[in-house]
């Protein structure tokens, strides 16, 4: 994406704007939306009734920045998928189902190799799987809702005050 007669490129990667929206409010608050969940999740895993308290902590904070890192790495990810330019030029829409998209993707992947392969962890009788595989709801559903919400109030709560574009209105 080249501006006209300018040469200059107009990537997400080269606009400042970008990177204060990803890393200064998307990234706050998917954080916070995956500690959250984290912690509510506890009882759907094994861990709640046998771990001691500080490790269940730990388990907490590593799933954490765990779900962070993919995160972030999903929406880079989307935004080159996409092709993204500058942040005022994001379709949001098409953005974030590809973020979330590859996001959910790692996850199932994850939750199979962790607990059917692995068996680095085990879910609890009270965590409704799926039907086919038996993979964990609630983890797959984190991936649904967390990374949509966060790009919703990100978008709608940035340094400006005011929504980016009108591309794919979220």
């Amino acid at each position: 994406m080249l501006t006209s007669g300018t040469g200059a490129a107009h990537t997400w990667h080269d606009d400042p704007a970008v990177w204060r929206f990803v890393l200064g409010r998307y990234l706050t608050v998917f954080a916070l939306l995956n500690l959250l969940w984290e912690i509510a999740q506890l009882p759907l895993y094994t861990l709640w009734r046998e771990a001691p308290p500080a490790f269940i902590a730990y388990a907490v904070i590593h799933c954490t920045l765990g779900d962070v890192l993919i995160g972030v790495l999903a929406l880079l990810a989307a935004l080159v998928a996409t092709r993204a330019g500058r942040l005022r030029q994001w379709c949001w829409r098409r953005t974030g189902a590809v973020a979330i998209a590859f996001g959910f993707a790692y996850t199932a992947f994850s939750e199979w190799l962790n607990t059917a392969v692995w068996a680095n962890w085990a879910y609890s009788e009270w965590m409704p799987l799926t039907p086919f595989v038996p993979l964990g709801v609630s983890p797959l559903l984190q991936w649904l809702v967390v990374p949509a919400a966060a790009l919703i109030w990100a978008r709608r709560h940035h340094a400006s005050g005011a929504p980016y574009g009108n591309r794919g209105s979220a």
